[in-house]
């Protein structure tokens, strides 16, 4: 999901965003990343070399972004609200023991049968959190 900064600009303004150097440098971020942060790790990640976004910069963005299509919330948690600039269809796997989480594409999981729902529910869409130990941690146990 690699877009150089010209390709960022034109990306928010096709999408009717004035672009500030907090928007673009959020979404940027996001383009970067597998790891579905949290704005608190965005916001860290933006500081780590000059503090110059706040708290509520990186809120802001997130929501413009959001709006727009160009950002999801994914609650993969209770409490925890974390990003991820791929708003294609997908699914989510978590690691158990590491907390890691990982796009699962959605044609993996394309069997799924919504028709035995309830009829009282109008599905508007859906999306399955698979939760297990990850590679990385498995080898770590052997």
């Amino acid at each position: 999901m690699q877009q150089h900064s010209e390709d960022i600009v034109q990306t928010l303004k096709a999408r009717g965003l004035r672009v500030t150097p907090q928007r673009f440098a959020v979404y940027a971020n996001l383009l970067h990343r597998y790891d579905h942060p949290t704005a608190e790790d965005i916001l860290n990640d933006l500081n780590q070399d000059a503090p110059t976004s706040s708290q509520a910069t990186v809120y802001s963005s997130l929501q413009a972004l959001r709006e727009v299509n160009l950002v999801r919330e994914v609650l993969l948690e209770e409490g925890v609200r974390r990003y991820d600039a791929n708003v294609e269809p997908h699914h989510h796997f978590r690691c158990k023991t590491c907390g890691s989480i990982a796009d699962i594409p959605w044609e993996s999981l394309s069997h799924i049968d919504l028709s035995r729902l309830s009829s009282r529910w109008k599905v508007e869409g859906y999306e399955v959190t698979v939760h297990g130990v990850c590679d990385c941690c498995q080898i770590e146990a052997d």
